[in-house]
């Protein structure tokens, strides 16, 4: 099966094994019933990543992952989502844990805002993390 996820590099990190990672994010593709068309991920650095906050969204900060839905309603998703490889190295070590884990959970945290879920309020970020830590849990290679 064509998992239709694809990665796209502007800086130099590539992930190590582009199928295994397609595996995980299609686990919460799967568990959340979502229809696919494409989904596009595109690694960059900080300050990329800060330009296209400010530019598109008017948000003077950095942030670790920004995603653009560019499907129509009620159809599959199709979407590209931007993440810093900067800013999730640098979380990763204010929180302690892997950078890798804290990359899986971004890519996914992209995935929850393309089903529906949000981060606004406390009370939407403690289920979207309950998702996520779910998720990430899940053994792809099952």
């Amino acid at each position: 099966m064509k998992i239709p996820i694809q990665f796209y590099y502007q800086t130099d990190f590539v992930l190590p094994n582009e199928e295994e990672q397609k595996r995980k994010l299609w686990l919460c593709v799967e568990g959340e019933q979502l229809e696919v068309d494409q989904l596009q991920y595109i690694f960059m650095s900080d300050e990329q990543l800060y330009a296209m906050n400010v530019e598109y969204l008017g948000h003077d900060f950095y942030t670790d992952i920004i995603t653009f839905p560019l499907h129509e309603e009620q159809a599959p998703l199709l979407a590209d989502m931007y993440l810093s490889i900067d800013r999730i190295k640098d979380n990763a070590k204010e929180l302690h844990i892997d950078w890798r884990t804290e990359l899986d959970r971004v890519m996914l945290h992209g995935i929850l805002h393309l089903a529906g879920y949000d981060d606004k309020t406390e009370e939407a970020q403690k289920e979207m993390r309950s998702k996520e830590n779910n998720y990430l849990q899940q053994d792809p290679k099952l």
